[in-house]
């Protein structure tokens, strides 16, 4: 008997329903070694849900099974001064452990994938950590590649200075 194939819908940020998903699932990513292994605080769960709604460049999918919600994908718009069109940036992917290897992530990268073709981006975007074989695996397999604009000059790596 196969598994039932997830559905994907956008989050409505204002629907309590899609807010508690989105809380849970975030939740869940955060407190997995490959989120950084820490909850999320109190006020950030208080306020993630609002402050997503008041960004146009925001998108977030859940993955459902039936009632559960077993996947979720944040999304924020940047753009590409090279190729003066707008990019999708892949912010946060996490699929709970027990869906893992279902195909829920490639599920919810289709619909970052649809989203940003509607937008007219030129490109989908990601960071993940090279420790994390699995997604990494997932990623290629759903065409991402590291970005190169020169092999000569190797490969791009995310940097970050907290504030």
């Amino acid at each position: 008997m196969s598994l039932p194939a997830p559905a994907i819908r956008r989050v409505d940020y204002t629907a309590a329903a899609d807010r508690a998903a989105l809380i849970t699932l975030l939740d869940a990513y955060a407190q997995d070694p490959m989120g950084g292994g820490t909850p999320l605080a109190d006020d950030v769960k208080a306020r993630l849900c609002d402050e997503l709604a008041a960004l146009p460049s925001a998108a977030s999918f859940i993955a459902w099974i039936g009632d559960e919600a077993v996947g979720l994908v944040n999304t924020f718009e940047g753009y590409s001064t090279f190729k003066a069109r707008p990019l999708l940036n892949v912010h946060d992917i996490a699929v709970l452990p027990a869906q893992r290897g279902r195909g829920v992530g490639q599920a919810l990268l289709a619909a970052c994938e649809a989203h940003a073709r509607e937008r007219g981006c030129c490109k989908l975007t990601l960071e993940v950590l090279s420790g994390n074989q699995r997604a990494l695996r997932s990623y290629q397999r759903f065409g991402f590649a590291p970005y190169v604009l020169d092999p000569a000059e190797g490969h791009a790596l995310l940097m970050q200075k907290w504030l």
